[in-house]
């Protein structure tokens, strides 16, 4: 789909895409996780925004932390549980979370309901980053270029 040529659009209308970036071995983890990147669609270049879409079962991410962006998260629609450090937590529609960069607080959202939920997330693009998964062996860094390189814990490469 083109770009707008007005600021505003209705959200439906940006192409919904599994895609990730990560490493093959943690791809199949994210495939029932769907995004409309509304902040590329809008041109936006210093935060962006996703509509995220969680079928029964599936996950927003591995479990992470952000270094140096902030991140928010609104519940839309449905029931997601939100894992952090700290445990879980199920959100339902109209509640949110933040994760302040740095914060160190590793989260991912769930859905474990038997419906869609259907998620806000806004976060920016402060570069340099770094994402810790504590509970993979993954590390993601960004390069010269601003985009985001996967290794291992020890730094090799995948």
């Amino acid at each position: 789909m083109a770009k707008p040529t007005r600021p505003a659009f209705d959200p439906l209308d940006v192409a919904e895409s599994n895609f990730t970036t990560y490493p093959e071995a943690f791809r199949a983890d994210n495939s029932r996780r769907w995004n409309r990147r509304l902040g590329e669609h809008a041109g936006l270049k210093n935060f962006g925004v996703n509509l995220t879409r969680l079928v029964p079962g599936a996950q927003s991410s591995a479990r992470h932390a952000h270094a140096s962006q902030d991140e928010f998260i609104w519940v839309v629609s449905g029931e997601v549980v939100l894992e952090t450090d700290e445990g879980a937590q199920t959100l339902q529609a109209g509640m949110c979370a933040g994760f302040p960069a740095g914060s160190g607080n590793a989260h991912r959202f769930v859905n474990r309901s038997p419906s869609d939920a259907l998620l806000l997330v806004v976060g920016d693009k402060t570069t340099p980053e770094e994402i810790t998964y504590p509970d993979i062996d993954l590390h993601g860094r960004t390069n010269a270029e601003g985009r985001l390189v996967f290794s291992r814990k020890d730094g090799t490469p995948y």
